[in-house]
């Protein structure tokens, strides 16, 4: 057992310095040492496949990121894990708590992923050891992680058994309260346009500086058609993931971050609009470019025809919220997004329909990350 200090000063000489994750009663003494350092930045995340995105997001913008997480909590991350951070090669170390190890009485639930929780690693590709339980050992265990993230360019993991860590007790202060947003319904009611028109609208407000993430789909595809440009991140895989993604950017850059989603990805991890709303970068535009389907998997409807996107981003903390359909509106609401402090959301329903040949992105998607961490960092 060693106490949580002895873990968090050698982490931050070798460059982790953000935090996000869910609970576990083994990760305690961690997240409430994090919690309380000035120096440190942590997000509670909403779910652990959410907070491997904004690590994601963090790295990006140049951060050393840890994402803790119990390993019950791996199913949620799979996702992310082998369709983000893979592909992407985007690095973040895990420490994950090993519930139901062999040996260790616990609860039912935890019985199988307790079994099967070093061979899940092992089956994305995530190198691991266990968690270092003395002093000695951080440094050795910390230099393993570092080297081999700087190898492959792939998450590495920590496994952390009961008791590893000293529990020394919480301080942090009481949680922004934030007042509902103010709203704004530029809607005609009329025929609504197409994606890509909505897009190249976008494109012609955007400023210079601003980066943007797509959602995968249709929406990172029509924007590469469109105008591929360094700033642009296209989510190829990681459904879901985008809205979290730019909000781990945001956090760490003055630019303006826009998170380009489709009704889908948006409902998929709908509890990310919690976690901007606590979180209030002033900087960050959510785009729900709503089609009411899944249009890249044949046109399935989404359940969004009663979901009022908006009235939910205003009550999660969001500073100003737009709903549009037809192109001039959502013009106004963009121009009123850079130029206002959020965070914003515009929810712009769209009719179906897809852009006459239509690409893939050809960049791979590692060179996509670096290019855009590259954009993001110049700005820094």
């Amino acid at each position: 057992m060693i106490p949580a200090d002895a873990f968090l000063e050698p982490a931050s000489q070798a460059g982790f310095d953000f935090y996000s994750g869910v609970p576990c009663s083994f990760l305690t003494p961690i997240i409430d040492r994090v919690i309380g350092d000035p120096r440190l930045a942590y997000v509670a995340a909403a779910s652990e496949g959410e907070a491997v995105a904004i690590a994601a997001g963090s790295w990006l913008a140049g951060r050393g990121t840890v994402v803790m997480c119990q390993n019950s909590g791996l199913g949620n991350a799979v996702n992310p894990l082998t369709s983000l951070n893979y592909p992407f090669r985007i690095p973040t170390l895990l420490i994950v708590t090993w519930r139901g190890a062999p040996g260790l009485g616990d609860e039912p639930q935890h019985e199988l992923m307790g079994a099967i929780t070093t061979g899940l690693l092992d089956v994305m590709r995530v190198a691991h050891r266990p968690f270092p339980v003395t002093e000695r050992d951080v440094d050795a265990a910390l230099a393993e992680a570092v080297a081999e993230m700087a190898r492959d360019g792939l998450p590495f993991a920590f496994v952390m058994e009961k008791g590893a860590v000293r529990d020394e007790g919480l301080v942090a202060a009481d949680p922004p309260e934030r007042a509902t947003g103010s709203f704004t319904d530029l809607r005609l009611r009329n025929a609504a346009p197409g994606r890509a028109a909505a897009l190249e609208r976008f494109l012609s407000v955007v400023p210079e500086d601003a980066c943007a993430i797509a959602a995968t789909g249709y929406c990172g595809r029509e924007l590469f058609t469109l105008a591929d440009r360094a700033q642009h991140l296209y989510q190829v895989g990681s459904m879901g993931c985008a809205a979290a993604t730019a909000l781990g950017v945001a956090l760490h850059t003055q630019r303006p971050v826009v998170a380009i989603d489709g009704d889908g990805a948006a409902l998929m991890k709908l509890g990310t609009m919690a976690t901007v709303g606590h979180c209030g970068p002033s900087n960050l535009i959510h785009l729900i470019l709503d089609n009411g389907a899944y249009e890249s998997t044949g046109g399935q409807p989404t359940p969004s025809a009663n979901v009022d996107f908006a009235a939910i981003a205003s009550a999660c903390g969001y500073a100003h919220t737009f709903a549009c359909d037809h192109l001039d509106g959502f013009e106004a609401a963009l121009r009123c997004t850079f130029a206002r402090s959020g965070p914003h959301l515009v929810h712009m329903r769209i009719a179906p329909g897809v852009m006459a040949n239509l690409g893939r992105p050809s960049v791979k998607p590692a060179d996509v990350a670096r290019r855009f961490k590259d954009f993001v960092r110049s700005g820094a």
